[in-house]
């Protein structure tokens, strides 16, 4: 997206080193932006600080920075500097959404700590604030995914995540997984087989075969691909696995 990072940082230089170094959990403070939250509630506060301990944002609005010493916080000064989410709810923005409780993506104490920091300039609003992130992303000076800077002064972040390669990969050798074997829905009506070479067969209502495809497991998420040309999903929770609506267990 950008140019690879270099040692010059020209954007809280001291920060952003601190930033990739922060195996101990010090907080982070971005401090005296315009917030653009997104949130209802909060709506939009200038001259402003986003508390981020973890992957969480923790606290919002003014004042924050008096603490940030007694916390040893990590202090990023945005003097000129827009703060929006580095997600937005669209549905939400254009009011599609009935319940403050169902926002995601906005700036708001307990959400993930995903933001991105513009020239007040570039960011007259959320939408505009995105576009540059697209258009001109050397115009950006931070771009953060769960409280871990991605892009910095207009540059790739060292030891950010890599992206998956495009395409559908090959199916994986799952010998000796636990998660191999003949999953069962408690009314006995499901039954999905997951076999070691990445292949799920589903008998649904006694008849057998009714699905076929490739499968993929990433941490508790499992991916399908039927043969038919369909993508699915399913979860891992405990004991159980989880799909369209059907909660099944080895049998």
């Amino acid at each position: 997206m950008s140019a690879t990072h270099t040692d010059t940082v020209s954007w809280n230089s001291k920060a952003f080193d601190e930033l990739v170094s922060n195996d101990t959990g010090r907080p982070v403070l971005f401090t005296n932006a315009r917030v653009l939250t997104t949130d209802p509630l909060i709506g939009t506060m200038p001259g402003s600080d986003v508390l981020l301990v973890g992957a969480l944002i923790v606290g919002v609005g003014p004042g924050i920075i008096t603490a940030a010493q007694d916390d040893n916080a990590i202090v990023v000064d945005c003097t000129g500097m827009t703060v929006v989410p580095a997600v937005v709810d669209t549905v939400a923005l254009v009011g599609g959404r009935g319940h403050r409780s169902e926002y995601v993506a906005t700036l708001t104490p307990g959400n993930a700590g995903d933001l991105l920091v513009v020239p007040d300039e570039l960011a007259p609003d959320v939408a505009s604030a995105q576009s540059t992130l697209l258009a001109h992303p050397e115009q950006v000076r931070a771009l953060v995914a769960a409280g871990k800077p991605v892009l910095w002064a207009g540059a790739d972040a060292p030891g950010r995540p890599t992206a998956p390669v495009a395409g559908i990969p090959a199916a994986e050798d799952m010998t000796g997984s636990p998660r191999v074997g003949v999953w069962i829905d408690k009314n006995d009506f499901l039954y999905q087989e997951l076999t070691a070479d990445g292949r799920y067969d589903e008998t649904r209502g006694g008849r057998p075969h009714a699905y076929q495809g490739r499968y993929w497991i990433d941490g508790d998420r499992i991916d399908y691909l039927d043969d038919l040309g369909f993508w699915a999903f399913g979860e891992f929770q405990g004991e159980e696995l989880h799909h369209a609506g059907y909660a099944m267990r080895l049998g």
